[in-house]
């Protein structure tokens, strides 16, 4: 069962790929991709975990080989692409899940989660920001395209470059760390982001991020109610979301595990293996 499987269901009339592995029989845990990339993140997370877990990674409609509607057709927002999600685990007969969240995967998971916490048995962050704190001079351009759609596109499309994209990967990693990022990585998210009328759904979801911020109270209010066993991996020198989004989980979960990694924004690139033990040990002491 260690075998990674791969398949495509129709979710409300979408096409949505993902990734499995393991006995279904064992606990899930859900992994929940960022920005710019697809459930290809987890490829090797997923056999390195699954002699003891099961593990569904999806694609978001509009990356890796999920469908993708043209911005006409669908209309993109990170409630939508919630949805979504929510609607591939009913059609698995997945009820209770642990949730890996990463960078785009933290609004959808963390809305899941503060929704039907009675789901989710643990979380995991890797760079997937529930407060504030996190964010950095990253975001300048963002949050002004937020405002002015019009005057700021020319800036946030930079953001989906090549060069921006294998930037995502290497800044901020160390320098013995950097053989260790393979260039397939930037190279596939790149391709995908070069389809025609990709692009187009991008800058939908950059301008709807904005919105997710509303959610931070309710996503902390479920920390504090619920306090929902944590794991925080965090690459120390991310430059998107910085290390003060990691520690600024142990706020409203003072029991949270929380680690800074040597890496940057895509630690699992470099820092797999740690990773991958921090989470076996976490799940094997909070999920039975």
């Amino acid at each position: 069962m260690n075998q990674v499987r791969y398949a495509t269901v129709d979710i409300d009339g979408q096409s949505i790929f993902y990734r499995e592995a393991g006995d279904p029989a064992n606990p899930t845990l859900l992994l929940l991709h960022g920005f710019p990339t697809s459930s290809a993140m987890f490829r090797n997370l997923l056999p390195a975990l699954a002699d003891s877990y099961h593990l569904i990674a999806p694609d978001h409609l509009g990356f890796g080989q999920s469908g993708m509607p043209t911005v006409d057709e669908f209309d993109y927002s990170f409630d939508a692409l919630t949805d979504l999600t929510l609607g591939l685990l009913d059609k698995l007969d997945v009820r209770r899940f642990a949730l890996y969240i990463q960078d785009y995967g933290a609004p959808i998971g963390l809305r899941i989660a503060s929704r039907h916490p009675e789901r989710v048995t643990a979380l995991i962050s890797q760079s997937g920001n529930a407060y504030l704190d996190g964010f950095t001079p990253f975001w300048e351009p963002l949050f002004n395209h937020a405002k002015d759609r019009i005057t700021y596109e020319p800036d946030v499309r930079k953001l989906l470059t090549a060069e921006a994209t294998r930037w995502q990967y290497t800044h901020g990693v160390p320098a013995e760390f950097l053989d260790r990022i393979s260039p397939d990585t930037w190279t596939l998210d790149q391709a995908y982001l070069d389809r025609p009328g990709n692009q187009e759904i991008q800058l939908e979801l950059f301008h709807d991020y904005q919105y997710n911020l509303d959610g931070y109270p309710a996503f902390q209010e479920y920390f504090r109610t619920h306090r929902p066993p944590t794991l925080v991996a965090w690459g120390k020198y991310d430059e998107i979301f910085g290390a003060d989004g990691a520690t600024a989980y142990a706020r409203d979960l003072p029991d949270a595990e929380i680690h800074l990694l040597e890496a940057g924004h895509f630690a699992l690139e470099t820092h797999g293996d740690e990773i991958a033990a921090l989470i076996r040990g976490f799940l094997q002491r909070v999920v039975s």
